[in-house]
């Protein structure tokens, strides 16, 4: 799960940086002196985006792809507990050999 936000993430933000190189390709001469006066605040608001970006992210995955995932562990569960799974349990004998 925080592998597929940390993915979604990453992809937005190298659209984004790809987008913006497009459109401020006007800033080019005076890239050092942005760089040098403006690059902590440049650096810190990327860094703050992109933890805001992967907490959406995130919680947007869980919400939509664990929607019925306490439902669906209990029918497991009561499987398991009745012995109506198709795979037996391994017994402790196979285990130890």
């Amino acid at each position: 799960m925080i592998a597929n936000a940390l993915f979604i993430t990453l992809a937005v933000l190298l659209a984004l940086g790809f987008w913006l190189m497009g459109e401020l390709k006007f800033f080019i001469p005076y890239k050092a002196v942005l760089l040098h006066e403006y690059g902590q605040i440049l650096l810190i608001y990327v860094v703050v985006m992109s933890a805001n970006l992967f907490a959406a992210t995130f919680s947007l995955t869980r919400k939509f792809f664990l929607k019925d995932t306490g439902r669906k562990l209990s029918h497991l569960d009561k499987q398991l507990h009745f012995g109506d799974t198709e795979v037996p349990a391994p017994s402790l004998e196979q285990e130890l050999d």
